[in-house]
């Protein structure tokens, strides 16, 4: 369908077409439109969700052996089970961690909280929900100015979902979710290739449009309600992002983009074929920090509660549907088969961060992977239980991360004695029940470069990692 611009209501324009219209230069926001300076060391994040849990089988049942989730041991004298260990040839570049959950989320169904997972947030009941800003984010206000895309949002399922029922991780300040984008084709062809030559025109159309709609605006918000306020509030809350958006895409308009190799993608794949689609994916993720297209990335490998095409992603090791795995663990060899299935999982992340260590980091020192922290997990555990999530932590050593070693913030109760605390300030505040993971995110944000000490319900830091 052809618009012509000129017809379009300036309003409507406004929210509709997003970074297709060029508004007004603010200066308020010009320290953060400009181009920050270049980072004296290039840091990364990528943050990757699994739904439905993982496989935690009780000690006295057979199969806890081989495939309960976590590993047995602690600290660096543990050992992988069949689930993760795929990932030994990695063991000394990532920490496996128990024992957190966020408070907000631990009465919320395993099936309904990975739009929480890198907020946090008390998003209240279905008819007053209301999320945060995420991970990903706070991270991407800092460092997004300095590369073409501020962050890559990608999922299995493509878009935003519903609340309970995310497709994507990633959320703005205003806790609006941010739509991801599960078509390779069309990630690879935003990345790398120029399809849009009307693009520098559409950019200087309506210079002036901002500040109508604010003057607007402003008369308008006198006559509203307190809560249609607040509405309009978020809308005009948007318009800024845009505007920010679009002084940023007028810089990169005319520059190049990168040139990479893709003989070996396929880049029509769906989730039919499922661990080529995986893998494709992981390759992009790869080639967009290779390129510097991007220093943030959140891929939410599937939704949760079967619904979505990625509940096919179990295809990959012949059973039919993820979330079925995941209900018959009572079967004959049902933890096998659920263990089986992430065990695939283990396999294809291990292949990505296996490709980041290889690859040296171009003007920085070390590998890609000693300069990108990645963190992979779900926020629920056995039997879709919203406590002790499982959580990988890789990378960054170039950051000061400490890996090798199994850390389990979990329950520590001798026979007959009392919950062992631990030496952290805030660990004598908490039960002994799981410890918040914003500690853990305070500390990601922290060794990424943003000065904070608070993110989310967080009371603290994680120094062990």
């Amino acid at each position: 369908m052809t618009h012509r611009f000129a017809s379009l209501d300036r309003r409507c324009f406004l929210r509709g077409t997003g970074i297709a219209l060029a508004l007004p230069w603010l200066e308020t926001f010009s320290n953060l439109a400009a181009a920050a300076p270049a980072d004296s060391q290039r840091k990364r994040l990528a943050c990757f969700y699994m739904p439905d849990g993982v496989p935690m089988p009780l000690r006295e049942d057979p199969a806890h052996e081989d495939w309960a989730w976590f590993p047995h041991g602690s600290g660096r004298d543990f050992t992988f089970t069949k689930c993760l260990d795929p990932l030994e040839p990695l063991r000394d570049e990532l920490t496996v961690l128990s024992g957190f959950s966020h408070p907000s989320a631990r009465s919320i169904h395993g099936h309904s909280n990975a739009d929480q997972f890198l907020t946090g947030a008390a998003t209240g009941a279905a008819g007053d929900y209301h999320n945060s800003i995420s991970l990903d984010q706070e991270f991407a206000e800092q460092v997004g100015d300095q590369t073409r895309f501020s962050s890559l949002v990608l999922s299995t399922d493509g878009g935003t979902g519903t609340p309970r029922g995310a497709h994507t991780m990633s959320f703005n300040r205003s806790g609006r979710a941010i739509p991801a984008e599960h078509r390779p084709k069309r990630i690879f062809d935003m990345l790398f290739v120029k399809s849009d030559a009307d693009a520098a025109r559409r950019l200087a159309l309506s210079q002036s449009a901002l500040d109508d709609l604010l003057a607007d605006a402003k008369s308008l918000r006198q006559t509203l309600s307190g809560h249609d306020q607040q509405t309009l509030d978020e809308y005009l809350q948007s318009v800024r992002e845009t505007e920010i958006r679009v002084e940023k895409a007028k810089r990169w308009v005319n520059m190049p983009l990168p040139t990479v190799d893709v003989d070996h993608l396929k880049l029509d794949i769906t989730p039919e074929d499922p661990r080529t689609f995986l893998r494709t994916m992981f390759e992009l993720i790869y080639l967009a920090f290779k390129t510097d297209s991007t220093r943030v990335v959140t891929y939410q490998l599937g939704r949760e509660n079967a619904i979505g095409v990625s509940d096919y992603l179990a295809r990959a090791v012949g059973f039919n549907l993820t979330h079925q795995l995941t209900h018959n663990t009572k079967e004959p060899d049902g933890w096998k088969n659920f263990g089986t299935y992430c065990r695939f999982l283990s396999e294809e992340y291990g292949r990505f961060l296996g490709k980041l260590k290889e690859t040296p980091d171009a003007g920085e020192s070390g590998s890609m992977l000693d300069n990108t922290l990645l963190l992979f997990g779900s926020a629920s555990s056995a039997f879709h239980l919203s406590r002790n999530y499982p959580l990988i932590l890789a990378g960054g050593k170039n950051m000061g991360f400490q890996h090798g070693q199994y850390l389990n913030y979990g329950p520590q109760k001798p026979a007959g004695g009392a919950w062992l605390g631990g030496t952290e300030p805030w660990q004598k505040e908490v039960d002994h029940k799981d410890v918040p993971l914003a500690n853990l995110f305070v500390t990601m944000l922290q060794r990424l470069g943003v000065e904070t000490d608070k993110f989310a319900d967080s009371i603290g830091t994680i120094a062990d990692v």
